[in-house]
């Protein structure tokens, strides 16, 4: 299996570049004719929501919408991917940061009980504890 990095993933979404769009979707497509399944890391995500809003402005939902379709496609594996989908249905419920809630779900899949953080606004969710 190989992986994939943020770039490539920020590429097939946005299509901001012809040349390595192209690129992108023939890599998909030898993926998929071949049966090849490209792995996800969970950081990958976390960059990915950080490019999309902070460099394109991508709405809230466009991300959820966005990393949602990812989720569906099957030459993709997701590090978490159990994570990634209570994360996506969390996402939809709340306005919390979509990179706490991430981290969130990705540290109880990985048997935490709660991440603490001087974040009040991510304290608020109940995978959080206030370090105070």
């Amino acid at each position: 299996m190989n992986a994939v990095d943020t770039n490539i993933l920020v590429r097939f979404l946005t299509k901001d570049d012809a040349q390595q769009s192209s690129l992108v979707y023939t890599l998909f497509k030898r993926a998929e004719r071949q049966g090849e399944a490209l792995f996800v890391p969970i950081v990958v995500v976390l960059e990915m929501i950080w490019v999309l809003e902070s460099a394109y402005g991508i709405t809230r939902a466009g991300i959820i919408a966005s990393i949602n379709d990812l989720l569906s496609m099957p030459i993709l594996t997701f590090e978490t991917q159990p994570a990634m989908q209570k994360f996506i249905v969390s996402a939809r419920k709340n306005d919390f940061d979509l990179s706490d809630l991430l981290l969130a779900h990705s540290a109880a899949h990985s048997h935490c009980q709660k991440v603490y953080t001087f974040d009040k606004k991510a304290s608020k969710f109940s995978r959080f504890e206030l370090l105070s």
